[in-house]
């Protein structure tokens, strides 16, 4: 069965990804991107980036051509080949404006098959270029491409890209830069620069290796050797003399830092010696301005943040680290190491030094968590879903199945779980079968509720879990709440969770157990931070809110690659459909 691009909203955990109960193919690209900071007619792009367009619409000011291929890069004092974007990690960054269109053609030259997700775009009904393998489209064969188009409607601010299929994004990711339509200011002082910092993980051994290994054994996969900032760790035990990145900045002036965590599996904390951090928009959507010395940021999620250089000249450290407050989860602890140095200041100057906070500093991350609010005025309001059409409750976690190979494992398997259904990766992509109608790639009932009620942040005596590849349809244009609770299944632990092809807001969270009849009563339904990544709480609960207003389908996956899908109808009666399926599709094998 061919399998083609259908448009999905995706709601996808990007904690632990991708141990699942089939084989899933690996994909592997390297991408090279030109910014055109110009608007050009279709016709003029044509001839850019081989697509067809009609003639005399205007689309974007960003036209980009991305390949895939295999680069050695250094890292802890050692050398190894990894997947890249033009061969640069972390990847090239992706520039555009408000309601840019943007197209970029992803030229696969390496032995893997690669998907690139635009993570936190909206997508409004161009889910065939959202990217998740065989959920919106099909991977990219090695020797082939595929032109991606889509508009970034209503949106200015910092996203990412990605690698969408087991552990490529490790290496192939990148920012995405969204900048105010020509003439809008920002609602907050102009920065004399900004730049972009992007923190990540950092493995000796091949990427591929780690979760074909976890996949074989039954167990999880390793942790990462290093966590790093542009790529680089920073000096460590092992390797002290490699480098790491550096700041340049002028006494006086302001910066933006456009943070992007591109982990793997980390919530990881971000701090500079002796500065403050001015908060001023997660994931691309403005917040209320709030000072704070400590940010801490999910896999998928971004934070902008003003910095002015108001301290004496000098050099000062900057430190990302791990946050994971259960104690039975094993995280990599290395603390990654980068340097704000003031111009003028000699190299051989001593460093001003700073602590990162704990491994389980719990009330560092919820105070910034906890002052996110929206910006909320009359430009950019909070519409948060005063009433609610369909709720769901959702259990987030691990699970223990029988596999009969998986010796290390003692003949059982870890998996990621929702409601205890655990993710079967399809060969047709499930926008394609939403699309054409075509039966038996997935099935309409994932439930809206636990099928068994139990103490969630305990653990139930059965810790088998059912395979399926569900999803649970929405009308277009209702309103949705969503509460994800945490279990102890296994352990207690912090889930990420990323909606694709929606913004929604956070309108509560707790610890423990989610009571629905008192816990609603605490929402904030005025100004909650809207964003399009959230983290579960271990031990705990988060609720949220959002119009199903994008046609298509939308999917949860779960650390371990646990994945549902939440569809929303096309809004026929409103005229609004998913586009067509593009031109240049290549079905998968």
């Amino acid at each position: 069965m061919k399998c083609s691009w259908v448009h999905l909203l995706v709601l996808v955990a990007c904690l632990l990804p991708a141990l699942v109960e089939c084989r899933i193919r690996k994909y592997t690209f390297n991408t090279n991107c030109r910014s055109l900071m110009k608007t050009l007619t279709y016709n003029t792009l044509v001839k850019k980036v081989g697509t067809r367009c009609k003639e005399n619409d205007f689309c974007f000011e960003t036209a980009c051509e991305r390949h895939v291929v295999l680069k050695n890069t250094s890292n802890l004092c050692a050398s190894k080949p990894i997947v890249t974007v033009n061969g640069h990690f972390p990847g090239p960054t992706l520039y555009a404006r408000e309601d840019d269109t943007v197209l970029v053609r992803v030229i696969n030259q390496v032995k893997y098959n690669v998907s690139i997700h635009w993570h936190g775009v909206r997508q409004l009904r161009t889910g065939w270029s959202d990217g998740p393998a065989y959920i919106t489209q099909c991977p990219i064969p090695t020797g082939q491409s595929f032109l991606y188009n889509f508009t970034l409607t209503g949106q200015r601010g910092t996203l990412l890209w990605h690698a969408h299929i087991l552990w490529l994004r490790a290496t192939v990711h990148g920012a995405i830069v969204i900048l105010p339509k020509r003439g809008v200011p920002y609602p907050f002082p102009k920065p004399h620069k900004e730049v972009v910092v992007i923190l990540a993980e950092w493995w000796k051994s091949d990427v591929e290796a780690v979760i074909n290994e976890a996949l074989s054994s039954g167990l999880a996969p390793n942790v990462s050797d290093a966590h790093t900032i542009n790529g680089h760790p920073g000096p460590v035990s092992s390797c002290p003399t490699q480098g790491g990145f550096s700041l340049q900045v002028e006494p006086g002036k302001t910066y933006l830092l456009r943070i992007i965590n591109a982990a793997l599996n980390e919530e990881l904390f971000f701090k500079i010696a002796g500065h403050q951090l001015t908060v001023v928009e997660v994931d691309a959507l403005y917040t209320k301005p709030f000072k704070i010395d400590t940010l801490v940021i999910a896999p998928g999620q971004t934070t902008n943040a003003l910095i002015t250089a108001d301290q004496n000249s000098g050099k000062y450290l900057m430190t990302t680290s791990p946050f994971m407050d259960s104690p039975n989860i094993t995280v990599d602890n290395l603390i990654a190491t980068a340097t704000l140095h003031y111009s003028g200041t000699l190299a051989s100057s001593p460093t001003t030094l700073t602590n990162p906070p704990p491994q389980n500093a719990t009330a560092v991350a919820n105070k910034f968590t906890n002052s996110l609010r929206s910006l909320n005025s009359k430009k950019y309001p909070a519409k948060v879903p005063l009433t609610v059409d369909h709720s769901l409750f959702i259990t987030v976690g691990l699970g223990i199945n029988p596999c009969a190979t998986c010796a290390a494992g003692n003949g059982s398997r870890a998996v990621a779980s929702m409601n205890n259904v655990t993710f079967v990766m399809p060969t047709t992509a499930l926008l394609q079968a939403h699309y054409f109608n075509i039966s038996g790639v997935y099935t309409t009932d994932f439930p809206a509720k636990p099928p068994v009620a139990f103490n969630y942040i305990g653990s139930p005596k059965n810790l088998q879990t059912m395979n399926g590849t569900k999803v649970y349809r929405l009308p277009y244009n209702s309103t949705v709440q969503v509460v994800l609770q945490d279990t102890g299944i296994i352990a207690n632990e912090n889930h990420p969770i990323h909606l694709h092809g929606f913004n929604f807001f956070a309108v509560g969270k707790g610890l423990g157990n989610y009571n629905p009849k008192t816990d609603p009563q605490n929402f904030n339904l005025v100004d909650p931070v809207e964003r399009n990544t959230i983290g579960v709480p271990s031990g705990g609960w988060v609720a949220f809110r959002f119009l199903a207003d994008n046609p298509g389908s939308l999917v949860h996956a779960l650390p371990l690659g646990s994945a549902h899908n939440l569809g929303t109808e096309d809004g026929i009666l409103s005229g609004k459909r998913q586009r067509p399926q593009p031109v240049g599709y290549t079905p998968s094998k």
